[in-house]
């Protein structure tokens, strides 16, 4: 039976995926790739506030031609004698062309909302960013947890298949302590069912484990009729690493949790939010010129670039004395909203704490549920070694040798459990105190 299980799976010919490559592609998936993306997009946007205070030229030229069809005027002239009379004038149709080519360039030279604007697009690209970093964060730990759960699969089935060959070899000795005579043929026969519903267990288990395995690879933007396998990163060979002090935690999430670099700097957009309104008080000055050459026809517009030029240049100060209390109701909403982001920062800062605290618990109940999962499994498997002696020496029936076989797998299964969750906590921990990506990244 564990040979055509193992034949199934690598049939499926799968790809081994490693923690450190589940990590990785996490923060390259769809979700994390949006977020950059919006940074980028936010980082035009400073470009676009700063183009304001750049000096703005424009070229225009145009060619036009007027059609004027026949036309009959009066003249009113004097007559001898005295009087006047009116002298009809016949106008034949005309084409009237025109050419233009001109240059404008205007300089803005003060507005203190342009300037309040671009230190807002520049606080809003670093909210991005730290939005970017928040979400790399999240995918990576929803990647993490992906990963070990297919792990956890994996490893059940092998405490299962282990549970299996347990199985067999008690089968193979109540049929050897049968045809000695020592036990019945029930002995036999039960451990005939047992060994069956122990297979059975490993066959059910394989829907799960192509679940995870479709899970995993969706998330990491690979093929979902993919195959892929988990690489065991060593966490069963070795005992965990002590949890953090919370104090530490604290501190490290209150300087590098991406999260709230985005609050402070939305915040930080809010109050600049301010200074846009209320330069509405304040006048608003710029610089502009103009160069202008235009001809009725294109001879003296190509060949004679001396004549018919114009160039206009001037200053322009406005000032909105009164608009009807805009200004101050502008500046009243702002402040108001600078109040809710600082709410918000607030209330996230003591979520935050709350979370790491109960992120570091998780982990340090983790740690002592592992413990005591790996005392327990030592236990049962002596209980199995006793029962299988008890049976061998024929004191004991299957019944107890089968009760300390399943106590053993689900004393392996627990410590399994507990193991792995374990790693998930500390992940969650790292995640919740902003260390989970590279210093670098940060």
């Amino acid at each position: 039976m564990n040979a055509l299980v193992l034949a199934a799976v690598l049939a499926a010919n799968p790809t081994p995926i490693t923690l450190e490559d589940a990590r990785v592609r996490s923060r390259e998936n769809t979700q994390a790739l949006t977020a950059v993306l919006q940074a980028s997009s936010a980082e035009q946007d400073v470009r676009v506030a700063r183009s304001s205070l750049l000096p703005q030229v424009r070229l225009s030229a145009g060619a036009s031609v007027n059609y004027v069809g026949p036309q009959r005027d009066y003249n009113v002239v004097p007559v001898e004698g005295g009087g006047f009379q009116r002298l009809p004038t016949d106008t034949p149709e005309v084409l009237y062309p025109g050419f233009n080519l001109g240059v404008s360039v205007s300089q803005l030279l003060y507005d203190r909302a342009v300037w309040a604007r671009l230190s807002q697009s520049g606080a809003q690209l670093e909210a991005a960013r730290g939005q970017a970093l928040e979400q790399q964060d999240t995918s990576e730990l929803e990647g993490i947890q992906r990963f070990f759960a297919l792990l956890r699969t994996q490893a059940t089935i092998q405490v299962l298949e282990a549970n299996v060959r347990r199985s067999e070899q008690q089968l193979e000795r109540a049929r050897a302590l049968y045809q000695a005579g020592r036990v019945g043929k029930a002995e036999e026969l039960s451990a005939l069912v047992n060994l069956g519903n122990d297979r059975i267990a490993v066959v059910t288990r394989q829907s799960q484990l192509a679940a995870d395995q479709v899970r995993l690879v969706t998330w990491l933007a690979m093929p979902g009729a993919e195959a892929a396998v988990a690489v065991d990163p060593g966490v069963m060979n070795q005992p965990p690493a002590p949890a953090p002090s919370l104090d530490m935690a604290l501190r490290e999430a209150r300087t590098r949790r991406p999260l709230l670099v985005v609050l402070r700097q939305q915040l930080r957009a809010a109050e600049l939010q301010e200074s846009i309104a209320r330069a509405g008080y304040l006048p608003r000055l710029s610089l502009s010129g103009n160069f202008q050459h235009a001809a009725p026809d294109a001879e003296i517009f190509f060949s004679r670039p001396d004549r018919q030029n114009s160039v206009s240049g001037g200053i322009s100060l406005s000032w909105d004395l009164f608009n009807g209390f805009t200004t101050q109701a502008q500046t009243r909403r702002a402040e108001y909203q600078s109040r809710i982001s600082e709410l918000n920062l607030q209330q996230s800062e003591r979520e935050l704490e709350g979370a790491v605290r109960q992120a570091h618990e998780a982990l340090v109940t983790q740690l002592a549920a592992t413990e005591l999962a790996e005392a327990n499994r030592k236990v049962a498997a002596a209980a199995l070694t006793l029962a299988e002696e008890r049976f061998n020496a024929g004191v004991s029936s299957t019944l107890e040798v089968r009760d300390a076989q399943l106590k053993l797998t689900q004393a392996e299964l627990t410590l399994l459990e507990n193991r792995i969750d374990v790693e998930i906590a500390r992940f969650a921990l790292m995640r919740a105190m902003g260390t989970l990506a590279p210093g670098e990244a940060k």
